[in-house]
């Protein structure tokens, strides 16, 4: 995936390699109004044990000064960061036109307000070359003002069955691994089809690729919830781009699900939208839990018990919020 600029790899290399004998890593890093943030996540790539880096920063139409930010940094450490622009393309053609740019023999995602432990990639390339994997995985922890949340290290699917774990829900966040180039430039980057589970889409296409898989069992990695306008809060939509992800990998690889029973495969997809349902409803999230009951309407996905639920939630929605407030109301 080089791009016009790859004459300029040479120096990139160059200016990066602090530990010989270490392959390049290229950090990908889409930044969209990230100001607040982005100089942490910058300097958390570049302190990085490893040595061996190059961080390839897509600002996709930033207004609010963190492009400003980004040419103060790469000023600070010339030829380490290449400075890339788009106009609202979206965070994965975003990590596309990062990738077309990249150079490195391994690649890492991390996103403008997220950040590593300073020995993350260290500990993740010495798994890869320990136990001869694609790719290499590690715990995170979800952070930020209001949140609470503990450490989470996931289990080693490398294990168990990785089929079943991977259809189950998206097997860890995008900043949380490492991968061989040869697995990113295989698979043609991310897909733009699917708005908010495109990470998702990818690890389930690198499964198709590679069982090659090792965990890191520490907490590398940690993601910034700020506000709801990220893409993990709009949560009917990610259900559903993640159900559409899981038929597509179904269809197209049967010889992988062949172990799991069609009522397994029945609940790891449809039962788990709604599952989901349940969720949003329960957190009064009435917008995505009207769109994931009607969905499991049209598809036939529930059992007598749901009826209610789902019947409910196939009214307008200003009938649908009166009818839950009332019910609210006469629980209270």
């Amino acid at each position: 995936m080089a791009g016009p600029d790859s004459a300029n790899d040479g120096d990139a290399r160059a200016a990066g390699a602090r530990m010989p004998g270490r392959p390049l890593i290229s950090v990908v890093m889409p930044c969209l109004n990230a100001a607040p943030y982005v100089s942490e996540a910058v300097e958390s790539v570049l302190g990085q044990t490893h040595g061996n880096i190059e961080l390839v920063v897509v600002d996709d139409g930033s207004a609010d000064g963190s492009d400003q930010i980004l040419a103060r940094l790469a000023a600070e450490h010339v030829g380490r960061i290449q400075l890339v622009y788009t106009n609202r393309l979206g965070p994965y053609p975003a990590r596309n036109a990062g990738l077309r740019r990249a150079s490195g023999d391994l690649i890492a995602f991390l996103d403008a307000d997220d950040w590593w432990r300073p020995d993350a990639l260290e500990r993740l390339y010495e798994a890869l070359v320990a136990h001869d994997a694609d790719i290499a995985y590690c715990g995170w922890q979800n952070v930020g003002e209001g949140i609470r949340s503990e450490p989470y290290v996931p289990p080693a699917y490398e294990e168990d069955d990785p089929v079943g774990h991977f259809l189950r829900s998206c097997p860890w966040p995008i900043h949380a691994a490492l991968v061989k180039r040869e697995i990113v430039d295989r698979l043609g980057g991310f897909s733009e089809r699917r708005f908010a589970s495109m990470d998702y889409d990818f690890w389930l296409r690198a499964l198709v690729l590679t069982r090659r898989i090792k965990r890191v069992p520490e907490v590398l990695a940690f993601y910034r919830w700020h506000n709801l306008g990220q893409v993990s809060a709009v949560k009917w939509r990610q259900v559903l781009d993640a159900l559409d992800a899981q038929r597509e990998f179904i269809r197209h690889n049967p010889e992988l699900v062949a172990h799991l029973p069609a009522a397994r495969l029945r609940e790891l997809t449809e039962g788990q939208v709604l599952r989901l349902a349940y969720r949003a409803f329960w957190r009064r999230d009435l917008i995505s839990a009207q769109k994931l009951f009607r969905h499991v309407a049209a598809r036939g996905a529930y059992r007598l018990p749901d009826v209610a639920h789902v019947a409910s939630a196939l009214l307008p929605m200003a009938l649908y919020r009166g009818l839950v407030h009332l019910a609210d109301r006469r629980h209270a």
